[in-house]
């Protein structure tokens, strides 16, 4: 996975790139594993603990490239920095989205996408 994000000028190059590696982790963590399920009497979350509520882990995640584009905003503020926190997640379950569709064929437009969401109305036997 390459992000390349303008965050201004960067002040400290291993806290940015951080910053954005821990983004993608919450991307794919939306894309591909994050639900919240609720109980249908009361409304109340059921899988509200790290025991019940996947998260995605080190062995989840690809390699990852991170470009930081060193372009100062001084209209922004007299340091032409940015915050990064979580803009390096804009996009990124989308990606996800269109990279199973690229793969599979099958458009998913409700996260996370999952394996039950990608072989509903799969023909139950198929030949090669």
């Amino acid at each position: 996975m390459v992000s390349a994000i303008d965050v201004g000028r960067v002040i400290n190059e291993t806290t940015a790139r951080n910053q954005v590696e821990g983004a993608i982790v919450m991307g794919v963590g939306m894309g591909l594993f994050e639900a919240t399920e609720y109980d249908a009497r009361n409304g109340r979350p059921v899988n509200n603990d790290y025991a019940e509520y996947v998260v995605p882990v080190h062995a989840d995640q690809p390699e990852v490239d991170v470009i930081l584009l060193d372009y100062p905003d001084t209209r922004f503020n007299e340091y032409g920095a940015r915050g990064i926190g979580e803009i390096g997640i804009t996009g990124l379950a989308a990606a996800v989205a269109n990279a199973v569709y690229h793969a599979t064929g099958k458009r998913i437009r409700e996260l996370p996408i999952t394996l039950d969401k990608l072989m509903d109305d799969v023909p139950e036997a198929r030949t090669a």
